[in-house]
């Protein structure tokens, strides 16, 4: 994503496009994993060194606000961000905590009277289990 992309998905949430927000938002784009705050963290400051922790923390936490970024809570374990543009659910492994995107698809809607007087505003499925890299390989043969 280009850095004028960048500036209009912030202006776009109603945020201001500061230089440690960009470099949180452009650092979250380019990245294929789903890194902890204190990932994001370390690259941003390897970038920006004026870029405080607290500054870092207080972004991610804005730009989930906007809907720019999505936050994956691991059980356990370090909350994960995730910036990618194109909707899809979520593989948590139950043993090392890798957060693997999976293909969208619609998900039912529950009844209404399921929420009672609460409002849904979407409906994403993690899925939690042991990745290929933790799953006990069988024998073939």
């Amino acid at each position: 994503m280009d850095a004028q992309a960048i500036k209009r998905s912030l202006d776009a949430g109603g945020l201001r496009c500061t230089p440690q927000r960009y470099a949180v938002m452009a650092f979250l784009m380019e990245c294929r994993e789903h890194p902890t705050a204190a990932e994001i963290y370390r690259a941003v400051n390897r970038v920006d060194p004026r870029s405080s922790r607290a500054t870092t923390y207080n972004n991610l936490r804005d730009l989930v606000r906007a809907g720019l970024v999505r936050e994956v809570a691991v059980e356990g374990r370090a909350a994960r961000f995730d910036a990618k543009g194109v909707r899809h659910h979520h593989f948590i492994c139950d043993r090392c905590g890798n957060v693997e995107d999976l293909a969208w698809y619609s998900v039912p809607r529950p009844p209404s009277r399921t929420f009672g007087k609460r409002i849904l505003r979407e409906c994403e499925v993690i899925f939690r289990g042991l990745c290929t890299k933790c799953a006990p390989r069988r024998a073939s043969g």
